[in-house]
């Protein structure tokens, strides 16, 4: 019960991205939390601040890093006033995951073993100042548990993503005379038909390969003018059986969706993210599994579509793993946790972090 009173305390925190000084306030909350006795060492990227908490002098690989971000997405006044409503704790965040993020620091700080507990604040925009920044500054470990929503079950799993954007050229001219005229803004739908065609979209949930998109425009701002130039935004989301994109450069991914398009359309890729990938049989997830059993939950694999901060452990060979509370309704007007998983949640990572 003290520990859902803190976090209701930094639940009313409203850390999003455009507030840097309420990222810092929650930051400083949860290491006030950790308290004293600790190595902390701070880090800042782009205004983005984050910290590495372990025991002992200056070091930079842990068996074991306990990963949990402080910051939330954009919501209502409302939601930063916390309510308790039977066996649910209602606020902005308390799913993705300042609640875990609490209890991550408490196991961290009763552990009596070699862990580190790092902290982000840009998780929700991208992970690139928070957890990359630190692992290009040679951050790594052994294994690593993100505490994101999984209601104790075990995320091995997640899609890469990347951004293409279509760019068309054409030819104007007016609209009563289209045989004199070349439409860029035709070809630029061709060629997102084309694309979706190759990947349709799912009337359900499925492990395959997703494409939105995002925008289209064009300069052109006349009626009865066909337009000469049109662009798109495909956001592409993709598993790690999709050869057309797994292990391939962003070259040559372009050059791939370019073969689908129609001529005079270039793609340019932009922000490529592999998926995330974490072996079911290693000696860790077995121990976490079991652990989330001992405490009555299955301890299954779930598959996750959206990208999370294990893709960038991924990609330097660390395998990691999201391991989080329950609830429901993350990012949207009605967020909770459940507050049953919370003490299991807890017991099943302190017995884990004990086997490090």
């Amino acid at each position: 019960m003290e520990l859902l009173s803190q976090a209701q305390e930094l639940l009313a925190i409203p850390s999003t991205a455009d507030r840097p000084d309420e990222l810092h306030r929650a930051l400083e909350y949860v290491l006030d939390f950790v308290g004293t006795g600790h190595t902390v060492e701070r880090f800042s990227s782009n205004g983005k601040p984050s910290a590495l908490v372990y025991a002992g002098p200056s070091r930079r690989h842990f068996p074991l890093i306990l990963n949990a971000h402080l910051d939330v997405v954009p919501a209502g006044d409302e939601q930063f006033r916390p309510r308790v409503e039977g066996s649910r704790l209602y606020a902005r965040g308390a799913h993705d995951m300042k609640v875990a993020a609490l209890v991550e620091a408490l196991v961290f700080q009763e552990a009596t073993t070699p862990v580190a507990l790092q902290l982000v604040t840009d998780e929700e925009v991208g992970g690139r100042n928070g957890t990359l920044h630190q692992l290009e500054n040679g951050v790594t470990a052994d294994f690593v548990v993100i505490g994101e929503q999984s209601g104790l079950r075990l995320v091995n799993e997640s899609k890469g993503i990347f951004t293409a954007v279509l760019r068309a050229t054409g030819r104007s001219g007016h609209s009563a005379y289209p045989w004199n005229a070349d439409s860029a803004l035709l070809k630029l739908t061709t060629s997102i038909q084309n694309v979706i065609d190759k990947y349709p979209v799912p009337t359900a949930e499925a492990w395959r390969t997703t494409v939105n998109v995002a925008r289209i425009g064009t300069s052109n701002t006349a009626l009865n003018q066909v337009p000469a130039d049109a662009t798109a935004w495909l956001d592409i989301r993709y598993p790690p059986q999709d050869t057309d994109f797994t292990g391939h450069s962003l070259e040559e991914i372009a050059a791939y969706l370019e073969s689908l398009c129609a001529p005079d359309v270039t793609v340019t890729i932009e922000r490529l993210d592999p998926p995330h990938h974490a072996a079911d049989d290693s000696p860790q997830v077995l121990a976490l599994q079991r652990a989330a059993r001992n405490q009555g939950f299955s301890g299954d694999f779930l598959r996750k579509h959206g990208a999370a901060d294990g893709r960038f452990y991924y990609q330097r060979g660390v395998d990691a793993v999201i391991f989080g509370i329950g609830g429901d309704g993350l990012h949207g007007p009605a967020e909770y946790v459940d507050i049953t998983t919370i003490e299991p949640y807890y017991r099943a990572l302190t017995e884990f972090v004990s086997t490090i």
